[in-house]
């Protein structure tokens, strides 16, 4: 009955103003299934992850306004990078997806990956002819999530594979790394000088730069240390 009703109201109206109902209408539907593909595309690692979802515990010492700044996605288009690091559990990767969230919102294209899948994924291709493809490929991404960055060695091709990720995205798209290992420490982390020195010049200069402190969430709220 009700949804007879608002039919009813909705034929009731001038044409003019149920034209423009249904432009709306279509509109929103257009919206809604693109966000869908891009979510669906990202495979992100805690899709239901938002902005929304942020929470800022006093021992978090994480700034709203920073956030409430990078949500308006201007670094996407800004191509800029992202850099959110601290101890685990500390909820790197739950603001990670967050804001690959919200790019996907403001329709851009995002890949989410984890560091170490990614090189074991790029080896593989190197040694079935598809590597130029698949590296192309997360270049033309509007966003990168580099997830887990640092936390194992790296050998000499991963080492080289990731110069050109990022030289491929240099001032052209944006990426977010998360790491355990302070930005600081980077360089020594990288072993090679000369591949560190291109790597941590394009990166770290410039990059919106977020410090995660406090215990671990997981005790408090899950094994996926949301928020």
């Amino acid at each position: 009955m009700a949804r007879a009703g608002q039919l009813a109201q909705t034929l009731a109206l001038p044409f003019d103003e149920r034209l423009a109902l249904l432009v709306e209408a279509e509109m929103l539907a257009r919206d809604n299934a693109r966000l869908a593909k891009n979510l669906r595309d990202a495979k992100l690692r805690m899709p239901e992850a938002c902005i929304e979802g942020v929470d800022y515990p006093r021992e978090r010492q994480l700034d709203k306004a920073a956030v409430r700044q990078l949500a308006s996605c201007r670094w996407v288009d800004e191509h800029q990078t992202v850099i959110i690091t601290g101890a685990t559990g500390t909820g790197k990767s739950y603001l990670a997806c967050a804001l690959a969230h919200q790019a996907c919102r403001k329709g851009h294209r995002v890949i989410y990956k984890r560091v170490p899948r990614l090189f074991d994924e790029l080896r593989l291709a190197r040694a079935d002819g598809t590597h130029h493809k698949v590296m192309a490929r997360i270049a033309r991404a509007d966003v990168l999530v580099l997830d887990d960055f640092a936390i194992g060695p790296l050998s000499e091709d991963a080492r080289r594979d990731l110069l050109e990720l990022l030289e491929d995205r240099y001032a052209l798209r944006a990426t977010v790394i998360t790491s355990q290992l302070k930005h600081e420490r980077w360089h020594d982390f990288l072993a090679d000088p000369t591949i560190a020195d291109a790597i941590c010049d394009r990166v770290i200069h410039g990059a919106h730069k977020l410090a995660l402190q406090g215990p671990s969430r997981r005790k408090t709220k899950g094994a996926a240390a949301p928020g």
